[in-house]
């Protein structure tokens, strides 16, 4: 039986499989979810078994726990490890889902849950692939599974793991499905990954919230101050971030590289009607391919302080917050980066307040090369998927443990994602497309039968 036919005839055990795991609200961020993040690990156990693994384990760590599960069929075959999370981002804000969260629904061919794509839809693609290939005896690669709870929080606990498990992790290659594609009609492998710095900043002002009428004016306002420093981190005329030395490692690609890259379809019109954004916004002199591709870049994440309830109180806080996260490029150490950061924001904040700066987690950006044969193999499964050959991209997104994969366990990973701008992944009404579900399976199928054939 090809894979086409496998999927028709499997195709609702598949989604009832899916929503199994869809519906355990596994937010890594949430201490409230804590038992939940075990019931889905557990759930995956059960279904990798199912799919055909020699062994699965629940593996403890010092978070949320890793699934680990192989089959090994032939020492003389090459070693796939795939790696996937099972853990999600909070449903905030929940008004703004027009289906539960967690109650997945199939609308207009399209999955709509919390976890749809990122990266529950994109990791059990993987599964469904390797099950197909054990259950016709088409496998020619061992396997091996390593799904984690806690990349959405920066994977704090799974690089620890990959140390204490460095044997057990051994492969040719790691194959990961947790990026996207350019368009659902034009493929593309993800060739790189932006870095990641995440910081928290605290001021604080008056030792408790004061009237704003009697003491306006006369004591530093901490969100007022907040405000101030914030726009000081961004050039106003070229949108470049002003932190001290924060490009000084940054390359600068070629004018040919940078022609290569123009070649990928890109339609302003498209992009703003996915964001809902009025006008493109970024970094002068690049274009938005490049903006998230290659260049680094500054966002607020989050602010908050004093009062914000219904109605009128009128005060000055006593402290405000901010999340801010740094997307880094190849060469910029994340750690270095947050000390430039950090240094900065001190030096400009004015002496009537104090300030704070938490690092919260981060990683490096990551590179595939091209001539891999790994990268060969998923170029041509996705030519005999879509007929087309998959164009390299650089993704804006950070998987920060990936870089961590190659510096721990020397081995380089492959980013066969199957997402699409439009899946809202990290935002209210995640959804997932069942064309882009489907065409993953097929094409990781393809991708281990041309991978064996090029590694024998």
């Amino acid at each position: 039986m090809d894979i086409k036919s496998y999927i028709v005839e499997n195709k609702d055990r598949f989604l009832d499989e899916l929503f199994s795991l869809i519906r355990i609200p596994s937010i890594s961020s949430q201490n409230e979810h804590k038992e939940d993040m075990v019931k889905c690990a557990n759930r995956w156990k059960e279904l990798i078994l199912q799919a055909g693994a020699d062994k699965c384990e629940v593996m403890p760590t010092e978070g949320n726990p890793v699934v680990y599960a192989e089959r090994i069929i032939d020492a003389k075959f090459p070693t796939v490890l795939v790696y996937g999370h099972y853990d999600v981002m909070p449903t905030d804000p929940i008004d703004e889902w027009k289906t539960k969260p967690f109650e997945p629904v199939i609308k207009d061919d399209i999955i709509w849950a919390r976890g749809a794509d990122d990266d529950k839809g994109q990791s059990f693609m993987q599964a469904k692939a390797f099950e197909y290939l054990n259950k016709t005896n088409q496998l020619k690669c061992n396997v091996k599974f390593m799904l984690e709870g806690e990349e959405e929080i920066g994977s704090p606990s799974l690089y620890g793991f990959c140390e204490k498990n460095k044997e057990l992790l051994k492969a040719d290659v790691i194959l990961v499905s947790d990026t996207s594609m350019i368009g659902a009609d034009v493929p593309s492998i993800t060739a790189g990954l932006r870095g990641l710095g995440y910081i928290e900043v605290k001021v604080t002002g008056p030792k408790a919230d004061l009237h704003s009428g009697i003491y306006g004016g006369a004591v530093a306002n901490p969100i007022n101050i907040l405000c101030r420093i914030i726009s000081k981190l961004q050039d106003e005329a070229t949108n470049k971030c002003t932190v001290t030395d924060f490009y000084k490692e940054v390359i600068n690609l070629s004018q040919e590289e940078r022609d290569l890259m123009a070649k990928a379809p890109f339609s302003e019109k498209d992009y703003l009607e996915v964001t809902g954004s009025p006008a493109l916004f970024g970094e002068e002199g690049f274009s938005t391919i490049e903006r998230t591709g290659i260049r680094p870049s500054f966002d607020v994440c989050g602010i908050w302080g004093g009062y914000t309830g219904e109605g009128a109180k009128t005060i000055i806080p006593s402290s405000a917050h901010a999340k801010i996260s740094f997307r880094l490029v190849p060469d910029q150490d994340f750690n270095v980066i947050t000390e430039r950061v950090a240094k900065y924001i001190k030096q400009i904040a004015p002496s009537c307040i104090n300030v704070e700066v938490t690092p919260l987690h981060g990683g490096y950006a990551y590179v595939s090369p091209l001539d891999l044969p790994a990268y060969q193999a998923a170029e041509k499964a996705y030519m005999r998927t879509y007929g087309k050959q998959p164009i390299p991209t650089r993704s804006g997104g950070s998987i920060p443990i990936v870089a961590g994969f190659e510096r721990i366990l020397g081995t380089k990973s492959i980013l066969m994602g199957f997402g699409l701008s439009s899946d809202a992944i990290h935002s209210p009404n995640e959804n997932y497309p069942l064309r882009q579900f489907f065409n993953g399976i097929e094409t990781i199928s393809y991708f281990y039968e041309e991978y064996a054939e090029l590694m024998k």
